[in-house]
Order: C-alpha cells, then sequence, then structure tokens
C-alpha cells in the first residue's frame, strides 16, 4: 500500500485530533458505561442477510433503523500467543519513532474506537491488557478500569497507576502531552496511523503484532478479517441493486447536539470505504467533500442523501430523528429527512475498524436493507 505524502499524514492527524477534541467536549455529560452500550442480541442475528425480508427499494424506505452488532467478544487467532512471543520488539512506528517492547505482560491499547485493543485481543493477548478506554466496550474488556474521562480525554494518573509495560495509540485521543508524559516516564508508546478504513486495517494489525512480538499471530489475524470482510462485502453485494441509480446515497452525519457539533464525514475520513463497501453512493464524496469537516446546510441540501448513518449516542443527543430534524431544518430538504431514514449504530461499533468490521458491515447491511428485521431484540437492554 502506497503511503500517504507526510504533508497528508499531519492533515489527516489534525483533523482526527479535531474531531477528537469535539468529542471530548461532547460527550462529558453523556457517556455510558461500557457494559451497557451493546446489544446482547439482535433480531434476525442468525439468519443470512440474503434471506431476510429486504426492502423493495432501500432508497425510498420510510422509517429509521439502528444497527445491531451482537457482542460476543473478540476471537484471537491463537490461544497461546505468549508461547510464540518473540521478546524484545523493535518497530519503527507512524511518527518514525523507533520504539523497543521487552515486556508485554501490562498492555494499554487506547484511540477513540475501540480498535487497537480489539485488535490485541485478536491477537491473543487480550489477558494482558490491563485497561481500557471509553469505546472499548466490548465483551471481556469492558470491566476493565478505564484510563479516559470526559469522553475521550486521557488521564495520565489513571493511566500511571496501572503501572503500563507498553501502550499502543494514536493521534486520534489525548491530549498529546500525556502521551509524552508516558515517554518520559520511561513506558514504550507504539503511536499507529489514526486512519480508519477498510484498506489499512492489516498495515494496523501487522505494526500492533511487530510490537507486541507476535508477528505470525498478526499475520493470521490480517488473513482472517480481510477473508472477513471480503466475504461480507460479496453478500452485501448479492442484494444491492445492480443499477448505480438505485443504489441508496449514503452520507455520514456526526452530531454532538449538546455541544452544538455537527460533522460531515467524507472523503478519506474512513466512512468513505464503509459506505462503499455497503454497496451505497459516498454523497459526500460526490460533492467533493474530504475529511471530517463541519457540517453547512449548504452541503447537506446539495449531497441529498437517501439515508443519514449516525452514531447512536449523537441522535440521542438532538433528541432522536424529531429532535435531529428540528436542530437542523436542512436535513429535512433531504429525501432522508423526509422519509426519516436514519440508520444509527452505538458509537463504540460504527467505526471500530480491526476485528469486528465484517460484524459492523453485515449490522448496517442489515439496517439498510432489511429495516424490518434489524435491530436488537425488545427486551435487550
Amino acid at each position: 500500500m502506497t503511503s500517504l505524502p507526510r504533508s497528508r499524514r499531519r492533515l489527516r492527524a489534525g483533523l482526527a485530533l479535531a474531531l477528537a477534541a469535539a468529542t471530548v467536549v461532547a460527550l462529558g455529560a453523556c457517556t455510558a458505561s461500557a457494559s451497557s452500550s451493546t446489544a446482547s442480541a439482535c433480531v434476525e442475528g442468525t439468519t443470512a442477510l440474503a434471506d431476510l425480508q429486504l426492502t423493495a427499494d432501500p432508497k425510498t424506505y420510510v422509517g429509521e433503523s439502528t444497527a445491531c452488532l451482537e457482542d460476543n467478544g473478540i476471537e484471537p487467532v491463537t490461544q497461546d500467543a505468549a508461547s510464540e512471543q518473540v521478546l524484545p520488539a523493535t518497530v519503527t512506528d507512524n511518527q518514525g519513532t523507533e520504539v523497543t517492547v521487552t515486556d508485554t505482560s501490562r498492555i494499554l491499547a487506547l484511540d477513540i474506537y475501540g480498535s487497537l485493543a480489539a485488535t490485541v485481543f485478536g491477537l491473543g493477548l487480550g489477558d494482558s491488557v490491563v485497561g481500557r478506554d471509553t469505546s472499548t466496550s466490548f465483551d471481556g474488556a469492558a470491566d476493565l478500569p478505564l484510563v479516559t474521562q470526559n469522553g475521550h480525554e486521557l488521564n495520565g494518573e489513571a493511566i500511571l497507576e496501572l503501572n503500563p509495560s507498553v501502550i499502543i495509540t494514536d493521534s486520534s485521543i489525548g491530549p498529546w502531552d500525556v502521551v509524552l508524559q508516558m515517554r518520559e516516564a520511561g513506558i514504550p508508546v507504539i503511536v499507529t496511523t489514526p486512519d480508519r478504513n477498510l484498506d489499512n486495517v492489516g498495515d494496523i494489525v501487522t505494526m500492533v503484532a511487530a510490537g507486541l512480538g507476535v508477528p505470525d499471530a498478526g499475520t493470521a489475524l490480517t488473513e482472517r478479517v480481510n477473508a472477513e470482510i471480503a466475504d461480507e462485502v460479496e453478500q452485501i453485494a448479492a442484494v444491492t441493486p445492480a443499477d448505480p441509480a438505485d443504489r441508496p446515497r449514503i452520507l455520514f452525519l456526526y452530531v454532538r447536539g449538546n455541544a452544538g457539533v455537527y460533522y460531515i464525514f467524507g472523503e478519506e475520513s474512513g466512512a468513505d470505504t464503509l459506505i462503499q463497501a455497503l454497496g451505497g453512493i459516498d454523497v459526500a464524496g460526490e460533492i467533493g467533500w474530504k475529511g471530517m469537516r463541519p457540517m453547512t446546510a449548504e452541503a447537506l441540501v446539495k449531497a441529498q442523501p437517501d439515508i443519514l448513518l449516525m452514531m447512536t449516542k449523537g441522535l440521542e443527543s438532538v433528541g432522536g430523528v424529531d429532535g435531529l430534524l428540528e436542530r437542523i431544518p436542512a436535513v429535512a430538504e433531504t429525501p432522508a429527512g423526509q422519509n426519516r431514514r436514519i440508520v444509527d449504530m452505538s458509537d463504540y461499533q460504527i467505526m471500530s475498524f480491526g476485528p469486528r468490521t465484517a460484524g459492523v458491515l453485515d449490522a448496517l447491511a442489515r439496517a439498510i436493507y432489511a429495516p424490518d428485521d434489524s435491530g436488537a431484540l425488545a427486551d435487550t437492554p
């Protein structure tokens, strides 16, 4: 995979930090416990996508739906990663820093979407993870002590109390001074790319695995995840309208109503590859929207999405679909608003590229193409 120019990498890191900062402000009053953030069972969760009650036209379906991903934890590629480990391990991280790891007995893996911790669990080293960020909410990690506060703000004191032997993070979470403080305390810190998309899942897995001394497990996990994604994309393609004109026009809208934060996720944000894998038309890309930028009414109306993808807590923060239409009148000027066609998914899952990617795609595809057979069971918290 061709590396991005250094200037582009700085731009992407800046965008990620801006989003993280906005999220920190917005989530301060509405952060839920991780153990209650995901559903334990989904409607028709064991039925294949093609066998569900597919909507006749995903563009014109009326009504909101929720994508439900059953939380079964992260299946490791090996049950004996420690015996296969080779330490010390030295890697050059995403910032060009050479990092040597001699001990992986106490791991912290921290980012804004929980994908780094999921990767460590997928490599078979989950038992060595001693803490978590807000977004690390899957079964097996939800009860670990939090080292973030006010949403996604790193708490240096909480981190040091856990005495980590290695920290894996990226520039999507901060403040950056805390990361530097950890390095000054002598803790090896591996910084991965903040980019999250379908194309670089293997790159992130490879770096994490190399830094933890389990490169063979990294190869196995990359192969498994890529195969699962390819299989899921194939299943989605089988239910996607053949004519591009009939495919749903989709836009990812990030909101935190309490803080007045409204973003459109465009090209190179990760949301674009998600939408494309779902067989949709990425309308933000059509209007030339790059990265993660504050929403404008003009851009929203120009995009004319049939479906809005949103994070569940974001939708809740504006009072649901009714509140969204009231707070952002431009939404009502789009087919998505007129049809109340909002698809939401847990904040801790929807952009968590990594071992859960295929499951995320499946859950979203069900909510888009079989909305009457999607969502959590009625008795699920």
